[in-house]
Order: C-alpha cells, then sequence, then structure tokens
C-alpha cells in the first residue's frame, strides 16, 4: 500500500509540473490547501476516491494511469518532445508565410511572363505584409502560448501594412488624385486602442 501512495504522489507531482502549476495554485483550483496538496505528492496520504478522479479529470488521465510507475515525469524525455514540437512549429509557421509570399510572387510574375503586359501589380508584395501577420497572429494564438509583445508588434505592423496595402492599391489602378491618404488616419485610434489593451493586459499579468 505505500508503494501505491508513493507511486500515485509522483504521479500526481509530475503531472502538476507537466501544467507548470505550484502547489498554491493547484490547491486553489482544486479547492484544499497546498499542505494537502503537498502530503499527497509525497506519498504521506493519499486523496479519497472522489477527489483523486476530479484530479484525473482535471489532468485528463484515468485513475489506472496515477497507479503506474512508467507513467511518473522524466524532465529529459518531456524536453526533448517539447524542443521537437517547437520546431515543427516553427517550420509550418515558416511553411505558411512562404505560401503567402509564394502566391504574391506568382501574382507579380504571372502577368509579365503570360500576358505581355509592361506593368506587373507590384503590390501584391506589400499584401503579402499584412497576409503574413495574420500568419504569425494565428500560430503565436496556437503554438506559442500567445506571446503579447510578439501580438503587439504583429498587430501594429498589420494595421499600418493594410492601410498602405490599400492605399497602393488604389494607386496603381486610378491616375487620379484623391485624398485616400486620409486613410491613414484610421490607423491612429486603432493603434491607440491596441496600446491600450497591451497595457491593460500587462497590468492584469
Amino acid at each position: 500500500m505505500e508503494d501505491l501512495k508513493i507511486t500515485i504522489g509522483r504521479n500526481l507531482a509530475s503531472l502538476r509540473k507537466k501544467k507548470k502549476l505550484t502547489q498554491i495554485e493547484l490547491a486553489e483550483k482544486m479547492g484544499y490547501s497546498d499542505k494537502a496538496i503537498s502530503k499527497w505528492e509525497q506519498g504521506a496520504t493519499m486523496p479519497d476516491i472522489e477527489t483523486m478522479k476530479q484530479l484525473c479529470d482535471f489532468y485528463g488521465v484515468t485513475l489506472d494511469y496515477l497507479t503506474k510507475e512508467e507513467n511518473i515525469f522524466n524532465p529529459q524525455i518531456d524536453n526533448r518532445k517539447e524542443k521537437i514540437l517547437l520546431i515543427n512549429h516553427v517550420v509550418i509557421t515558416c511553411l505558411l508565410a512562404s505560401i503567402v509570399w509564394m502566391i504574391a510572387t506568382i501574382i507579380f510574375v504571372y502577368p509579365l511572363l503570360f500576358q505581355g503586359v509592361k506593368r506587373s501589380y507590384w503590390p501584391s508584395f506589400l499584401w503579402a505584409i499584412p497576409a503574413t501577420c495574420l500568419v504569425l497572429i494565428i500560430s503565436n494564438f496556437i503554438y506559442f502560448k500567445r506571446n503579447k509583445v510578439f501580438t503587439f508588434v504583429s498587430l501594429t505592423v498589420l494595421i499600418w501594412s493594410l492601410l498602405t496595402s490599400i492605399f497602393l492599391h488604389y494607386m496603381f489602378f486610378s491616375d487620379q488624385r484623391t485624398r485616400l491618404w486620409l486613410i491613414f488616419i484610421l490607423g491612429i485610434p486603432a493603434q491607440i486602442i491596441l496600446i491600450l489593451w497591451f497595457l491593460l493586459k500587462k497590468v492584469k499579468l
């Protein structure tokens, strides 16, 4: 029975560490004291069956999982897996960004090669900038733990590159002088909102 307590305790500790939670944070989430959490993980006591079921649901494992020694956290293996996942996520993000620029290049080159035009659509490369920003923002939310500084920079570049792309797109197809430059004024309140949102998030953390 003592061996089972120790095995369950080690598994509970490893699952908590995988979630990157302290004993105090877990205690707050589960409604127990951090001393109780500590005793469970040390194998001094064992949570009752209802509490164990709550812990299993929280960690997404079965009761059987907690009783097996081979499930105990191995930092070296886990770190290696995290590095591989990070590399894969970076490669996927770069691949998607490359596809965006490939499309922009095709839009620019195709008329020159196959339609014999002398003036190809060069703003396609400008449109690729906000499109790339969108790829980076989505990847950041899915893969990279929603880094707020990165999101702020990406959104800032997205706002101004999008406005620039709209402006130059119109100028490319129209020879008339217009007041379309006023579109950049829209970027000012958008940037202020973004800065305030960033500061608010920073204060909450």
